[in-house]
């Protein structure tokens, strides 16, 4: 797989259309999925997804051709995402979840149940900033040393935000569980 990788990749860097397409098309929908997570909607993660490509081509000279293609890619797109939550950061509000209870027991049945569209819409739902600690520390697998680095915060906000957002998830699929019991 790297050598077909690579071989595209010299072709997008000779600027050759074909292979451009062939980049976008191959990567695209994989990367739409990260922006889905991070962006709050569909608008917010076609933004991110077109800032991820703009970087991405404006950068392909700078890949190595060490390591998987597809690994460095999506290091853009999450980079593509956090920049893209930090330049409109000032722009959002905090929604204050500090009435949200602790400990909020979800049965196992609800989770297995839940569709990945389902579970998308309820990432997507959390405010930017928590959605944004809880993609990057539960499916990005950053440290919340790395994150408050990456995103400019301290570690115990990150902390504080991961916790509020998993109270936030658990919350809305609590409510899921209630509402397919009684529906």
């Amino acid at each position: 797989m790297f050598d077909d990788d690579y071989d595209l990749l010299r072709r997008c860097l000779k600027k050759e259309v074909a292979a451009e397409y062939q980049l976008y098309h191959r990567f695209a929908p994989k990367m739409n999925g990260i922006c889905l997570r991070y962006g709050g909607n569909e608008r917010e993660a076609e933004d991110i997804l077109q800032n991820g490509f703009v970087h991405l081509f404006s950068h392909l000279n700078q890949f190595k051709f060490e390591g998987s293609l597809e690994c460095w890619i999506e290091r853009i797109f999450l980079n593509a995402a956090i920049n893209y939550y930090k330049k409109n950061l000032k722009f959002r509000q905090y929604v204050d979840l500090s009435h949200i209870e602790e400990d909020v027991s979800i049965h196992e049945d609800a989770l297995s149940a839940i569709s990945q569209d389902e579970l998308l819409a309820i990432i997507q739902s959390l405010p930017v900033g928590y959605r944004t600690i809880f993609n990057m520390y539960v499916i990005e697998n950053y440290q919340h040393n790395e994150i408050a680095s990456l995103l400019g915060i301290s570690e115990g906000t990150s902390k504080s935000q991961l916790f509020r957002a998993k109270a936030m998830v658990k919350r809305m699929l609590k409510e899921r569980e209630t509402y397919y019991k009684i529906g």
